[in-house]
C-alpha cells in the first residue's frame, strides 16, 4: 500500500504547488544594492507599502530584511532573511544574503537552499571580488544565474563593455532580456526585447513607491526619446537578436545568463526582474541525497536546515531553524525525524518569516522555507523527514582565517557567557575551538572575517548580558588534522591543535611558512585543506 503522503490525491497538489515556486538568492559585492533590490521586489509584489531606500542604505529609515541593530547602524546586511510573497500566481521565495565578505559562510549556506541566483552587478564597477567568489559557488552548485545590471541611474560603464566582462570572467553568454535606454546616469527606461516594447520610467517619491511606467511601441519610443532611443537600439543590435527565444537549455546548464538593466533604488526595471523569475527561473527539482540519489518532489516530506537564528524577537529568547522544504507537503504539527540523531519532534511552532515579521504557517511545499521556532536541537545542515528516511549532503564549514580567545569580563556571569558562546556557535555565527590546555573558560573563536567578532561581542552583550573581552591570536591558517597531531605540535612555535564542536581537529599556523616547516619536519602528520566545495 502506498503511504498517505504518496496517494494520488496528495501527489497532484504537491507537484502543482512545487511548479509554482521560485526560490532564489541575490549575490553581489557589498554595496551593489542587494537589500535595496530585496525591498523593491517586495514593493512590486505589493507586500510592503513603501521602500525605505532614498539615498542608499546608510540613510534609510528601515529595511525589511535588515533587522539586527548592527545592520541598521552600519547599513550592511549581516544575517540572511527569508522573504516569501506571491506574484502572478507564483510563490516567490527570496533568500536574502549577507553582502559583506566577512559573512561569506552564511551566504554559502543560503546558496545550498536555492534553485537559482540573481547576480547583481554595479553598473559603475562591473564584476567585483565578492561577486566572483559567490559566482564560483553558484557554478559549483550548478545554479542557473540571472544577471541584473543595477544602478543604471548613476554614471557607469558602457553596456557592451559590461557584456564583454561578463563573458570573459564568468564564461557565461549574456542573453539580454531588457536593454537600458539612455546612457548610465540618464536612465529613461528599458526596451523589453521579448515583448518589443519600451517601458518608460518616471521617478516617484524618490524611489519609495513603484516607478510610474508608460509602455510604448518602438515607433512611439523613437518619437519620445529621439537620439537616446536610436543610439541604445543600435548598440543593442550588436548583441541582441529580437526574434530569437531565450535559450532555456543554455541557461539551466550554466552556459548562458539572462540579463536585465535596473535601478533598484528608483524601482526602475524591477517588474521585469520579477517577470523573468516567473517566466524562466527553474522550479524546485528532485534534490540528491548523500548517495547522489534524487528524492522525488512528490515523496513524503523532507527538508534540511540551512540557517539557525536567535534573537529575532524583542525579548531575544527565541530560536528559529530555517528549513528548506525539498519534497512532500509540510504540515504544521506533523512529527518529523531528525536524521542526525534519529529523534522525532512535533513541528507545533512553524512560521513564515518576512524580515522580522512572522505569521503562522500551516502548510508548505517544495521550494518553501519554514521557520521552526524553538527547535533548539536543530543544527545547520540537519536533514528532516517523515516516513522515508533521507540525509541530504552536509553544508561544509569555511576555512577560518582569524582567531581570538574569548573570556567573560564578569566571572559571576560565566554561565551566561558559556550559554551565549554555545548559542552563537549553534547558529553558525562563529566557529568555536577548544582544548584541554585552554579550558572551557577561554574558547578560541574562529572566523572567516574580523567583523564576525564584532557581531559576537555585540550579541553577547545585548542578547545574553555577558560582556566579553577578546584577545587576538597570531594564527592565520587552519588545516584539518588528527588528534595525535596535538602532541607533536605542542612544542612547535607558531602552531597549535584545537578541537571544533563537530569533532574535527584543526591545526592552526601563524602563516604558510610555519605550516610548510611542519610538513617538512613531520611528513607523517595529516594536514588537509578545509574545502568550501558544496555537494
Amino acid at each position: 500500500m502506498s503511504s498517505p503522503a504518496q496517494s494520488p490525491a496528495r501527489v497532484t497538489p504537491i507537484t502543482g504547488q512545487a511548479a509554482r515556486r521560485r526560490t532564489f538568492a541575490v549575490i553581489s559585492h557589498p554595496d551593489a544594492g542587494k537589500s535595496t533590490l530585496t525591498e523593491a521586489l517586495a514593493l512590486h509584489a505589493k507586500v510592503i507599502g513603501t521602500a525605505g531606500a532614498t539615498n542608499g542604505k546608510s540613510n534609510r529609515k528601515d529595511t525589511v530584511s535588515d533587522w539586527q541593530q548592527m545592520e541598521k547602524d552600519r547599513g550592511i546586511s549581516i544575517s540572511s532573511a527569508a522573504l516569501q510573497f506571491s506574484y502572478r500566481d507564483t510563490v516567490i521565495n527570496l533568500l536574502d544574503t549577507p553582502g559583506h565578505a566577512d559573512f561569506s559562510e552564511d551566504t554559502y549556506r543560503v546558496l545550498a537552499a536555492v534553485d537559482c541566483a540573481v547576480m547583481l552587478v554595479d553598473a559603475g564597477k562591473g564584476l567585483e571580488t565578492q561577486t566572483m567568489k559567490l559566482f564560483e559557488v553558484c557554478r559549483q552548485r550548478n545554479l542557473p544565474i540571472i544577471t541584473v545590471i543595477n544602478k543604471w541611474d548613476r554614471p557607469g560603464l558602457d553596456p557592451l563593455e559590461l557584456m564583454d566582462e561578463i563573458t570573459t570572467r564568468t564564461g557565461l553568454t549574456p542573453m539580454p532580456l531588457t536593454w537600458a535606454i539612455g546612457i548610465a546616469g540618464d536612465f529613461r527606461g528599458v526596451w523589453d526585447i521579448q515583448r518589443d516594447e519600451f517601458a518608460k520610467f518616471a521617478r516617484n517619491s524618490a524611489g519609495a513607491h513603484i516607478a510610474l511606467t508608460d509602455y510604448l511601441t518602438p515607433e512611439e519610443a523613437a518619437e519620445s526619446e529621439g537620439l537616446a532611443w536610436q543610439e541604445s537600439i543600435d548598440e543593442a543590435s550588436l548583441v541582441v537578436d529580437p526574434g530569437a527565444p531565450l535559450d532555456l537549455e543554455a541557461f539551466y546548464a550554466g552556459k548562458a545568463t539572462p540579463l536585465l538593466f535596473s535601478s533598484a533604488a528608483l524601482n526602475f526595471g524591477v517588474k521585469q526582474i520579477l517577470d523573468t523569475l516567473v517566466d524562466f527561473a527553474p522550479p524546485p527539482a528532485p534534490r540528491p541525497d548523500v548517495t547522489g540519489t534524487p528524492r522525488p518532489i512528490e515523496a513524503p516530506f523532507s527538508g534540511f536546515v540551512f540557517k539557525v537564528q536567535a534573537g529575532m524577537n524583542q525579548a531575544h529568547r527565541d530560536h528559529v531553524a530555517f528549513v528548506r522544504v525539498c519534497s512532500g507537503m509540510f504540515e504544521r504539527g506533523m512529527v518529523v525525524t531528525q536524521t542526525r540523531t534519529g529523534k522525532s519532534f512535533a513541528t507545533k511552532y512553524a512560521q513564515q518569516v518576512f524580515g522580522r515579521e512572522r505569521e503562522v504557517i500551516d502548510t508548505a511545499f517544495p521550494g518553501d522555507v519554514v521557520g521552526l521556532v524553538n527547535a533548539s536541537a536543530l543544527r545547520v545542515g540537519d536533514s528532516l523527514f517523515v516516513e522515508e528516511p533521507v540525509e541530504y549532503p552536509a553544508i561544509p564549514l569555511f576555512a577560518p582565517e582569524h582567531f581570538q580567545v574569548a573570556r567573560s569580563k564578569d566571572p559571576s556571569k560565566y554561565k551566561q557567557f558559556r550559554r551565549g558562546i554555545e548559542q552563537l556557535e549553534h547558529e553558525g555565527v562563529i566557529q568555536v575551538l577548544r582544548s584541554d590546555l585552554r579550558g572551557d573558560q577561554a574558547p578560541v573563536l574562529a572566523a572567516v572575517g574580523p567583523m564576525q567578532f564584532e557581531v559576537v561581542e555585540d550579541r553577547m552583550h545585548h542578547d545574553f548580558n555577558a560582556p566579553m573581552r577578546l584577545e587576538r591570536l597570531s594564527y592565520s591558517l587552519a588545516r584539518l588534522t588528527t588528534p595525535d597531531a596535538a602532541a607533536t605540535l605542542a612544542a612547535v612555535h607558531g602552531a597549535e591543535v584545537l578541537e571544533r564542536s563537530d569533532g574535527e581537529f584543526l591545526a592552526l599556523f601563524n602563516d604558510i611558512w610555519a605550516m610548510r616547516r611542519v610538513e617538512k619536519n613531520y611528513p607523517e602528520l595529516t594536514l588537509t585543506e578545509i574545502g568550501t566545495t558544496m555537494a
